[in-house]
């Protein structure tokens, strides 16, 4: 019987051992919003208040599509199984009505607005800001002789672009057409 105990107990401090519950806010989110949460085994917490809505579920792109379930104090929440490195659009469905996670930055994809959640890739930190020397994006207009009116560029200058005059820099052309100019 004594070995029974210690088996379970073995049992269940693994499991512990397992969820290091050790969600912090995600990179995604708006200005100081808690939620949503990621963790180091890639698995996010999403949590949205909506106490009198009678059915809650998350709608994410690239995964799960769940239930959410209701709190006493009418927050909804879902964990999802670990997830892959990178940004997973989603949206929360509530009574029917699909709308975006207030606690997440919008974007547009898919001809829609959605919510979204960066899951980092553990260890690597291509994507973080560095202490290198940056350049910087100036907004310029220009005249035309094709089309005969002034046109509205954005254009990256390289660091030491405007002391290094003699210096050839390379160049990449982004080209965007759009329909309101």
């Amino acid at each position: 019987m004594k070995l029974v105990w210690i088996a379970i107990l073995l049992a269940v401090s693994c499991g512990f051992a397992q969820d290091p519950g050790d969600f912090k806010p995600a990179t995604s989110n708006v200005l100081d919003a808690q939620y949503p949460k990621v963790n180091a085994r890639s698995r996010v917490e999403i949590r949205f208040q909506a106490p009198e809505a009678n059915k809650v579920r998350l709608n994410f792109w690239s995964g799960p599509k769940a239930d959410m379930e209701k709190a006493a104090d009418g927050f909804w929440t879902f964990t999802t199984p670990p997830m892959a490195p990178g940004l997973h659009y989603y949206t929360i469905i509530v009574d029917g009505a699909e709308v975006s996670d207030p606690g997440s930055t919008a974007y547009f994809g898919g001809s829609k607005w959605a919510s979204a959640v960066e899951v980092p890739e553990a260890g690597v930190d291509y994507y973080l800001p560095e202490d290198v020397p940056h350049g910087q994006v100036r907004e310029i207009w220009y005249h035309s002789s094709v089309t005969g009116t002034w046109r509205h560029a954005l254009v990256y200058l390289p660091p030491n672009y405007d002391t290094q005059t003699k210096t050839r820099f390379p160049v990449l052309y982004l080209q965007h057409v759009s329909p309101l100019l």
